[in-house]
């Protein structure tokens, strides 16, 4: 076992030497950032809100909720109508072949 420092100018040089260690200061808010840190890392993974969770929060306010529904509705209503117009214009193709085409053609 090694004796402890018998010789008084090692105890002088140690107090040298821990005086001239610097100590680097830490940058500005530190501690809050650490301990922010922290209380995200003890959130549960379930319980953080991804973009999506907030989108259908967003989407179900009241106020847009219904905003929402015209929106849809009125987007479904174009698109039905666009579909039936085409269907139409077909089935009046067809029925205007029919009646005009001879039959070895049908």
């Amino acid at each position: 076992m090694k004796p402890e420092n018998p010789n008084p100018e090692d105890a002088r040089l140690s107090a040298l030497l821990r005086e001239s260690r610097s100590v680097p200061s830490l940058p500005p808010r530190f501690r809050e950032g650490v301990w922010r840190r922290i209380e995200e890392s003890e959130i549960p993974a379930a319980a953080k809100i991804t973009w999506l969770d907030a989108l259908a929060a967003w989407a179900l306010r009241p106020r847009f909720a219904l905003a929402l529904a015209v929106v849809l509705i009125c987007a479904g209503s174009l698109a039905g109508i666009r579909e039936g117009s085409e269907a139409a214009h077909q089935e009046a193709q067809s029925r205007y072949l029919t009646s005009v085409a001879p039959n070895s053609l049908r």
